[in-house]
């Protein structure tokens, strides 16, 4: 399973929020910059993320975005989802039933054994996501951080954020 460069930039953007003061927010470009992607990019999957509930906008030319949600309300699978959309990355279009010389439907009752093992390994892709917040990704890197990441961050979040 490939997923768009777009969901590693939400994440990241997402938990560079959990910092902001607050009140404050944070602008696009702003986000673009530390993370060295392009803004229009970074832009599109904000914004899904705003559709999604997950981030709350604030329009005009002090605005930006924050989360809309506490970290620990907020799975890696919400990000995903907001960014990837619904649809399960397999999608079984029943080729088994095409070709020459094809089978009476009879042969095809029981679902394809391709696609329940992999709707089922979709199932414990999602469940792991879901079981993952942004409150635990800050925890896990607080307890390998010396500190220099957790200073690069506030530093950013002092020039840029926006009241």
């Amino acid at each position: 399973m490939k997923l768009s460069d777009g969901v590693e930039q939400a994440i990241h953007c997402a938990a560079m929020m959990t910092g902001l003061a607050p009140g404050a927010v944070l602008s696009a470009a702003a986000l673009a910059e530390f993370h060295g992607v392009s803004p229009s990019y970074l832009l599109k999957h904000l914004q899904a993320l705003s559709r999604a509930g997950i981030l709350r906008t604030v329009p005009g030319p002090k605005g930006g975005y924050c989360l809309a949600r506490a970290p620990k309300e907020i799975s890696l699978l919400d990000i995903v989802l907001a960014v990837e959309g619904s649809e399960p990355a397999f999608r079984c279009a029943e080729i088994r039933q095409r070709g020459p010389n094809p089978l009476p439907g009879r042969y095809f009752k029981a679902p394809c054994g391709i696609k329940v093992a992999m709707l089922k390994a979709e199932r414990a892709y999602r469940a792991e996501l879901k079981g993952v917040t942004l409150a635990d990704l800050l925890e896990d890197l607080a307890a390998v951080d010396d500190g220099a990441i957790a200073a690069r961050g506030c530093a950013f979040l002092a020039r840029n954020q926006r009241s």
